[in-house]
């Protein structure tokens, strides 16, 4: 099997990547813990060093039933989280009783210029119930272009009694050409009872 794309380079060869075509790594810069947390901010090392960041949550726990996970930005070091964003959400869901499904845009959840935390996904606080995911943030240091960023995850929270998944995919910009220096995770009410986040640079 081959593929091959303008200028006659070979991507696939036999099922595998072309030597010569760059693949990335994960570089990790930082990694914060929460514990009964207002917020988990990442106020340094997002810089020109990369081009774009990637932030893996695990496990991420609320003290409070039912809460959405959001995110912001901030082009003063964190002195303050009010870039500007728009964006788009929608999500795919499951019923442990195979009750429901659904795939639907979630328009009460994005954002048309707003300055306010994006959602990023749901949680609900039973014991055993969290979200995962990742979001990546493009070229934040850019003093040119508006600022993407992309997020999917994975949560399971109760509709009632009934216990869901849920796939939520969030995107949008920061319609900012300041560079974005600072990023900070929240819960929309309560703190964030236990998770982990992890950023890296792609190199």
């Amino acid at each position: 099997i081959m593929a091959v794309v303008s200028g006659g380079t070979t991507l696939i060869d036999n099922g595998a990547l072309d030597a010569g075509v760059p693949t990335g790594s994960l570089i990790l810069l930082s990694t914060q813990t929460a514990s009964a947390s207002a917020s988990i901010e990442f106020t340094s090392g997002i810089d020109s060093t990369y081009d774009s960041y990637v932030f893996k949550f695990i496990n991420i726990h609320p003290a409070n039933n039912n809460v959405d996970f959001e995110i912001n930005f901030s082009t003063d070091s964190g002195s303050n989280y009010n870039v500007t964003k728009t964006t788009t959400v929608f999500d795919a869901y499951h019923y442990e009783n195979d009750s429901d499904t659904n795939l639907q845009y979630i328009g009460s959840r994005d954002l048309a210029q707003s300055t306010g935390n994006a959602m990023i996904e749901f949680i609900s606080n039973q014991n055993d119930q969290s979200c995962s995911g990742f979001l990546h943030l493009f070229n934040p240091s850019s003093s040119t272009f508006v600022k993407h960023f992309m997020s999917v995850g994975n949560d399971s929270w109760l509709d009632g009694s009934n216990a869901v998944s849920q796939n939520v995919y969030t995107a949008g910009y920061g319609n900012t050409t300041s560079p974005i220096d600072a990023v900070r995770f929240t819960v929309s009410s309560g703190n964030i009872d236990s998770g982990t986040i992890k950023m890296y640079g792609v190199k």
